[in-house]
């Protein structure tokens, strides 16, 4: 590793360069460019505090400009020469969110503080700082993305982590730094990864300033707003896409939209019962309650709907808003694992697609996870002879098994595209941080979206694989994989007019995304999240290009994105050609406006803004999309409605 104390400007840039050659070599990973915003951040709110060009918005801590011992050099702020001096903003913050990347030399110290003052000798004496160093030959024990002498990233227990974990790259290599101020509670991030949370001026922060080197100054910590400050501590760093957002008194964020739809979600099928399930016995049992995961139709019959419970059970009854009952098309309850038993929120039956040929072969495709194993099976079912009306459970043939390694991110959307193949998509295998690295392993099916024939077989599997697959033939890669780099994949839908896959990804901390799936791709988690760097997994030599979200949105608006269907129905001109998505933790419904070969969404419209906690949404013949919810009483499908 290089070791450098750089004391020219001319120095400064070789030694710049050898630190962006050594982290490019780290691993091909495409990058927003930097000191930019996306559309979804900039429609969030997001602002730049750095142009990558100038200092401007930056001074000295109590000065009235900034020092010659901070350059910009290839758009970064670089602490370039002895008596730079700590550089504070030229506004102050209270309550925020700030993103910066920050490139720290081998044994290097630097920080980032918040809310300081200017009635102090220094700017530590009233802002808290999050430590940034080397965390291999720092010389401080307090590690990088620690709060000095405060807080401390903690493991995860219930993910069955066990050490304090680390998130940094080396040096030579970029690092992403997250912080929220809020009133809500405050968090800091390290390369996507949450440390910890706490809360300005509570107990424990009273208790643990007591105990620190801070205890001496009455006003540390206690401004309530300040400036945010870097900190120059004798060596060499850069930082660069410094991105910040204020937020409102109560913490809230404004809402990330272009505009709002004048809609609201009804019931579909008011009248609807479900055929062996009532929500409530007569004995006084509550049965659980009804969770709708796919709604679809058979090709050639434009008159019926089939729909997935995630209990175990197909039902099918006709596309007709007055129709009274829906009956059992397949029980397999016996073969899936419960979804409402401890772990398994993510198992059971969980993929359904009919056959494009449904109307002539009577075949229709199942994903479940099979219990105490928790493996996830691919299986083709036919109906019973003469009545397409009723599947027979006894023609189960498995095409596929796969290993699943934890009980979440199992993925398991299925969806035949325009070409005829069936499409499978799976998440990493679970807990947190991808502990088995298979966003990024191709030798295994997790954390990708497949592509198989399943009207041909081999010797040896129930299926075959598409010729033009992209790994077909190239030797240690799963030629079933059409694309990869996926943590959970929540839903995928083809657009049935220009034939795109759509894949809504569910986050790990900070940011859910919605992708358009292209051959080959590498989507590029667990690198990444979204299109921000995280953990510190360096990329495989043979690994692609990482393909940035059409958008994105971070955790201050949802917490866990559900894929939907483009509405291509005549009945709501306003959502024509939009792709629907919602997030289930805040219950927000938007409409995404893509143009063909975009690299993002032109436009983000809210349809509902909270409250409906969206599982899956579903499209019938004519191209309209419905909304699936949990419901204790079985009003589980919904559509979407002009509000009047």
């Amino acid at each position: 590793m290089l070791i450098m104390k750089c004391t020219t400007k001319s120095f400064y840039r070789i030694c710049l360069s050898l630190l962006t050659t050594a982290s490019i070599a780290a691993g091909a990973f495409a990058e927003q460019p930097a000191n930019t915003l996306t559309r979804a951040e900039s429609v969030a709110g997001w602002k730049l505090l750095f142009d990558g060009k100038t200092t401007e918005g930056w001074r000295n801590y109590k000065k009235d400009k900034i020092s010659e011992g901070w350059k910009v050099v290839d758009g970064a702020i670089v602490r370039d020469g002895n008596n730079a001096g700590d550089i504070i903003t030229d506004k102050k913050y209270k309550y925020f969110e700030l993103s910066l990347d920050y490139n720290i030399s081998k044994g290097g110290n630097s920080g980032l503080m918040f809310h300081v003052t200017e009635d102090n000798p220094a700017p530590w004496h009233s802002g808290p700082e999050v430590q940034i160093q080397d965390n291999v030959d720092g010389h401080d024990p307090q590690k990088a993305g620690w709060l000095y002498q405060m807080f401390q990233p903690y493991p995860m227990r219930w993910a069955g982590e066990t050490e304090i974990p680390d998130a940094t790259r080396p040096p030579g290599q970029w690092n992403q730094l997250f912080m929220r101020i809020s009133p809500r509670g405050c968090e800091v991030s390290m390369n996507g990864v949450v440390y910890y949370q706490f809360k300005l001026g509570d107990k424990r922060w009273d208790e643990l300033v007591a105990k620190s080197k801070f205890s001496k100054f009455p006003g540390f910590g206690k401004a309530g707003e300040g400036y945010i400050c870097l900190q120059d501590h004798g060596n060499l760093v850069s930082f660069r896409n410094i991105k910040i957002r204020e937020l409102a008194d109560d913490g809230a964020i404004t809402p990330p939209v272009d505009g709002k739809l004048n809609l609201k979600a009804t019931l579909a099928f008011p009248k609807l019962k479900w055929e062996n399930w009532v929500p409530v016995d007569e004995d006084g049992t509550v049965n659980r309650p009804r969770r709708t995961l796919e709604l679809t139709y058979a090709p050639g019959d434009s008159k019926r709907l089939y729909v997935l419970d995630q209990g175990g059970t197909i039902y099918t009854f006709e596309n007709d808003p007055n129709v009274q009952l829906a009956n059992v098309f397949l029980d397999i309850e016996d073969r899936v694992t419960k979804w409402n038993t401890p772990g398994a929120n993510e198992q059971g039956l969980l993929g359904l697609a009919m056959h494009p040929r449904f109307q002539q072969n009577g075949e229709f495709f199942v994903c479940y996870t099979k219990p105490k194993t928790h493996e996830s099976v691919i299986s083709r079912f036919k109906t019973m002879a003469g009545d397409k009306l009723k599947a027979d459970p006894a023609s189960e043939e498995v095409l596929m098994v796969v290993p699943q390694p934890f009980q979440n991110h199992n993925g398991g959307a299925i969806e035949f595209g325009n070409d005829g193949y069936l499409y499978i998509a799976f998440g990493d295998g679970g807990a947190r941080n991808d502990p088995k690295a298979n966003g990024q392993n191709r030798s295994q099916l997790l954390g990708s979206i497949l592509r198989i024939d399943v009207n041909k077989k081999t010797d040896t599997a129930a299926y075959q694989i598409p010729a033009d697959n992209p790994f077909v033939g190239i030797e240690g890669i799963r030629p079933e994989i059409y694309a990869y780099g996926f943590r959970n994949p929540w839903r995928i839908a083809f657009d049935r007019t220009t034939g795109k896959l759509w894949c809504a990804d569910v986050g790990q901390d900070l940011w859910e995304e919605v992708n358009i799936v292209t051959k080959g791709g590498n989507y590029g988690w667990s690198n990444r999240e979204g299109a921000y760097t995280f953990g510190n997994r360096t990329p495989g030599a043979d690994a692609g290009v990482a393909i940035d979200p059409v958008w994105a949105y971070d955790h201050s608006v949802g917490k866990s994105i559900t894929g939907g269907r483009v509405y291509r129905s005549d009945r709501l001109k306003e959502l024509q050609g939009k792709y629907l998505y919602a997030d289930y933790v805040s219950g927000g419904v938007w409409a995404l406006t893509y143009e063909d070969g975009a690299k993002e969404a032109i436009r983000n419209e809210e349809v509902v803004a909270g409250g409906l906690p969206v599982l899956a949404f579903g499209q019938d013949a004519q191209g309209e999309v419905y909304v699936m919810i949990d419901s204790g009483k079985g009003e589980s499908i919904l559509k979407l409605e002009q509000d009047k």
